[in-house]
């Protein structure tokens, strides 16, 4: 396995602000990389100077072991967070006209049905749901044959179903060898679909790794939840946080037994209480103070 792409030591410098302060990391060939943070962590910047529409202020951006240059841009697929598409044409006319504009060219039968628009190709773009919008978007973004292709929050607005169903069109796509960059702010959306993650806050990388790996290196324990009008004494003695938001407890343990013998002498009933692994919403509040999606 080859490394796709690389960026190495990535800034991004505004007059007031500096929005990538000098990120790395490497995307294996065939691998889909995730990028996570909050609105504001510098993910969005960092892929758009991937993809070459942000210039850098310095760093550089390697593509199979070269600089990004031509290759990259013809051999690249972009779906942007914001796609304005054309007026009064349709979905057919849409994946038409965006194939034209590369030398390289998909199978459009292909696209049709792996991105499942065959019942939409005559419909007006303008009537499309959120979903539907999305997986041409996505076919948009797969008219060149990509080798990567880079999604930047392409499931932002969309419905729980929605959401999985698109889910499983990139699965498809990464099955096929396609490399994926992601960029999301949903958690279980990086623990599905990546291989391998980097954490952003305030335009730095603050943790990188595979999901899996993270999570075991930095948790041994289980989390009960319970509500907060669920408890009637005091945890003083239970090691515990406050999620006032959501109005949550939460306890981290490696005891539950013992938690539970002490949490049925403060409440009435346990019928609320939920115990999970810890995933990586409780990884970054861990490391930040704050959620993912703040």
């Amino acid at each position: 396995m080859q490394i796709a792409l690389e960026a190495r030591n990535l800034v991004k410098q505004y007059p007031e602000v500096r929005a990538v302060d000098d990120v790395s990391f490497s995307v294996m060939e065939g691998t889909c990389f995730g990028i996570l943070g909050p609105n504001g962590a510098g993910k969005t910047t960092t892929v758009e100077m991937l993809e070459g529409v942000t210039p850098t202020s310095s760093g550089e951006i390697w593509y199979y072991g070269v600089p990004a240059g031509s290759r990259f841009r013809e051999e690249a697929g972009i779906q942007f967070q914001h796609t304005a598409l054309q007026d009064y044409i349709t979905v057919k006319e849409s994946l038409e006209m965006f194939r034209s504009l590369y030398d390289r060219k998909a199978n459009l039968d292909e696209i049709i049905e792996t991105c499942s628009l065959g019942e939409l190709l005559d419909r007006d773009n303008r009537k499309l749901s959120g979903g539907q919008r999305q997986r041409l978007l996505l076919a948009i973004a797969l008219v060149n044959q990509p080798r990567l292709i880079f999604l930047d929050e392409p499931t932002t607005g969309l419905d729980p179903q929605a959401r999985r169903n698109f889910w499983d069109l990139v699965k498809s796509i990464r099955a096929a060898g396609t490399t994926v960059i992601l960029t999301t702010h949903y958690m279980e959306e990086a623990e599905i679909l990546c291989d391998d993650i980097a954490i952003m806050e305030s335009g730095k990388i603050i943790i990188q790794g595979s999901p899996v790996d993270l999570l075991q290196q930095h948790y041994k324990n289980v989390i009960i939840e319970i509500p907060i009008g669920e408890i009637s004494g005091s945890l003083v003695s239970i090691p515990h946080k406050v999620l006032e938001t959501e109005g949550i407890i939460e306890i981290e343990t490696n005891d539950v037994s013992e938690i539970l013998r002490e949490l049925a002498k403060l409440t009435s009933g346990l019928n609320q209480l939920k115990i999970r692994q810890p995933n990586l919403e409780d990884l970054f509040l861990d490391l930040t103070g704050h959620s993912l999606r703040a």
